[in-house]
């Protein structure tokens, strides 16, 4: 039994939490919000199967990382990475969207307690602890420099995940931006799920144009790819047609999106390079405009 955080009560965060759980560990949702730790407390988090299965689990929330825990899974927006706080000594995984998190992690607690990597589970917040699992997903992580794998990796699989350990979690994390700053932006302006960027001609020239932007900029950071990520983009809208993306549910919910931690840091380090991107920066004054409505 593994003493576990997971650090966000959003859809991710409450799919992992549940999942830890069922297998045995002891495990703390945590919510900065004291009121809704308290409404999450007294009422458990529901999950819905891919299957349509319902269930409740009663996870204990608390508006801090306890003390005492072994691993710290990070899944809160990345606005609010900067203010998290951890006790001493604990491994720090984040499975966040976006870039910046990592650095960030690194500031607070040090490079060699920090995990990172990407997810792609899919999972839907339909209202406050009611969590739908929309799809299973692989999960890739590994050391940013020197922190152990294998106790991380044998508690989420052991949960039912499928996971990788990788050597280049940067290149992972950069991939899901790259191909992220393409359809989150574009779905959200549509308001439309994933396939539909396929079906218009001029979406999917620019869906595309969008991915080699930000592949440009990755290469400017030494990254290079192996395969081709327009490519994979388009898979995975063919793959998740009716999906709706974590920026469309935001804007439809009203919330700030994570438009910045994309599209806006791939600006600034496009920016760094001296690199064009024009139609990354018109993307993402648009999708500020629609936050701002």
């Amino acid at each position: 039994m593994a003493k576990i955080a997971v650090v966000g009560p959003g859809a991710m965060g409450c799919l992992f939490a549940v999942k830890l759980a069922r297998a045995g560990n002891k495990v703390h949702l945590v919510d900065y919000r004291a009121d809704r730790a308290e409404r999450l407390n007294k009422s458990g988090i529901t999950l819905e199967s891919p299957e349509g299965n319902r269930s409740t689990e009663h996870v204990p929330v608390a508006t801090a990382v306890p003390v005492g825990v072994e691993l710290v899974i990070v899944l809160v927006k990345s606005q609010h990475t900067a203010s998290l706080r951890f006790p001493p000594e604990v491994s720090v995984l984040t499975l966040q969207n976006g870039l910046g998190n990592v650095e960030t992690l690194c500031n607070l607690v040090g490079s060699a307690r920090v995990l990172a990597g990407v997810t792609t589970e899919a999972a839907h917040l339909l209202s406050e602890g009611q969590v739908r699992h929309a799809a299973a997903g692989l999960t890739q992580f590994g050391a940013w420099t020197s922190c152990p794998v294998t106790p991380a990796y044998r508690v989420l699989q052991e949960a039912g995940f499928h996971v990788e350990i990788t050597e280049s979690p940067g290149q992972l994390i950069w991939e899901k931006v790259a191909i992220s700053s393409a359809i989150n932006p574009l779905t959200a302006l549509l308001d439309a799920p994933n396939g539909k960027l396929l079906e218009i001609p001029e979406i999917r020239q620019l869906m595309r144009d969008l991915v080699v932007e930000a592949t440009k900029v990755a290469a400017t950071e030494g990254y290079r790819f192996p395969h081709s990520l327009v490519e994979r983009a388009e898979q995975i809208c063919r793959d998740t047609r009716n999906n709706v993306s974590s920026m469309l549910q935001d804007i439809r919910a009203g919330r700030p999106t994570e438009i910045r931690a994309i599209s806006g840091e791939i600006l600034r380090r496009a920016q760094l390079a001296s690199l064009p991107t024009p139609r990354t920066r018109v993307i993402y004054q648009l999708v500020r405009g629609l936050e701002s409505r």
